[in-house]
């Protein structure tokens, strides 16, 4: 069992930046892998950014050399850093965590989503 928090998201200008926080009720390092997804209306939720206990990154295309993904195990957190947001980044943003082994079977938990809203 993984409950996982946000925050982070908000309003803001084309060009500009915010950074999202996940918070674990366990250690990240227990966790296989943390990622961000995102849906906008009438889209379906979409990869942006995933991390694996070894520190593997994976980002989606659109989104490579804009963002960045870190994790900070003392904290039981994940960011993810957006920079140079443009208005369609704006949707709600989940974060994700996978546990469990590929024999037993994985499990798959989710925060709550946090709205982040760009303007041009």
């Amino acid at each position: 069992q993984v409950q996982l928090v946000e925050s982070g998201g908000g309003l803001v200008q084309a060009g500009g930046s915010l950074r999202l926080s996940c918070a674990a009720s366990r250690s990240i390092f227990s966790i296989n892998a943390m990622g961000w997804y995102r849906q906008a209306p009438g889209k379906q939720r979409e990869l942006v950014a995933a991390i694996t206990s070894g520190g593997g990154t994976n980002y989606a295309d659109s989104v490579k050399g804009r963002f960045t993904i870190s994790r900070d195990n003392a904290k039981n957190t994940v960011y993810l850093q957006m920079n140079s947001l443009k208005p369609e980044d704006t949707a709600v943003y989940y974060c994700n965590a996978k546990t469990g082994t590929v024999l037993a079977g994985r499990y798959d938990y989710w925060g709550q989503g946090t709205q982040v809203t760009v303007s041009s």
